[in-house]
């Protein structure tokens, strides 16, 4: 396999002032206003519950604006990623508006190497995460050793069902057309741009992704010793995963226009490790 890590970091390293400097992030806000919270862990809070006080690690926290929410939650957080312009940001953040957060540069890998292992009340994990890895099951390996036992996950990504669709069709029909299942080798994508609102032009364009199915990413959890307490598909994203067919709704989320109960586009998974 060739160097995924390095080629996927080079396009995070990139993006990462874009997504800083872009509106969708709100970094000026979090500034301005103490008590701002992402639009992701706004959604995810009537699920999150009250984590004032708990030890949270957030996993691939990019440029720490979920990170920085869940701090602003009563957490004591740490974030985790792997690139060091996405940290340079997230530090810069914490900064400025006077919030200690720790952050660690890490492969997610190798989390439990650079963290205390069975330290953490709560792992986090937001949109996005999991299709930068090649392994579910090494992925809940760690999560596993991230908890303490009774310590909790906190899981939304998107739906294995979205990203194996092909929305490119000229006849407009959404076709199932990329894996569903984990597979060995790639996806390799080159396409410019970002999903946020940017007019900055990246030369790192080309990255690897995979996908893992929602079955196999329970199954993993299940065998590295934590039991599932929730599983809530969603038929939203918070951002817009399929432009020209969706439309924003009250929350800042993004639905099918037409029917959207056809299609989950995220899910929320729960699970405790076991004592």
């Amino acid at each position: 396999m060739t160097d995924y890590r390095s080629i996927n970091r080079a396009s995070w390293d990139e993006r990462a002032p874009a997504h800083a400097s872009s509106p969708d992030y709100a970094v000026e806000r979090f500034v301005a206003d103490p008590g701002h919270l992402s639009d992701v862990v706004r959604f995810d809070r009537p699920r999150l519950g009250d984590i004032a006080g708990l030890r949270v690690v957030h996993l691939q926290c990019h440029i720490g604006t979920d990170t920085l929410s869940l701090h602003r939650l009563g957490a004591r957080t740490t974030g985790l990623d792997f690139s060091n312009a996405s940290l340079a940001q997230a530090r810069s953040l914490a900064a400025r508006t006077g919030a200690e957060i720790d952050f660690v540069e890490s492969d997610v890998y190798a989390a439990a190497q650079v963290l205390e292992p069975g330290a953490f009340d709560l792992v986090y994990t937001g949109v996005g995460a999991l299709c930068w890895l090649p392994d579910i099951r090494r992925w809940a390996e760690v999560v596993a050793a991230l908890l303490r036992p009774g310590g909790r996950l906190f899981l939304r990504e998107g739906h294995p069902m979205l990203w194996a669709l092909d929305d490119t069709r000229a006849d407009g029909l959404l076709a199932v057309e990329h894996p569903y299942f984990e597979r060995p080798e790639p996806q390799v994508w080159t396409e410019g741009g970002t999903y946020v609102a940017t007019d900055v032009t990246f030369q790192h364009n080309v990255t690897h992704e995979w996908n893992h199915g929602l079955g196999e990413t329970v199954t993993a959890l299940l065998d590295a010793g934590l039991d599932l307490t929730m599983l809530v598909e969603h038929d939203s994203a918070p951002w817009d995963a399929l432009p020209g067919r969706t439309a924003r709704d009250g929350q800042g989320e993004w639905r099918l226009a037409d029917r959207p109960w056809r299609l989950p586009q995220t899910y929320t998974l729960q699970a405790r490790r076991r004592g």
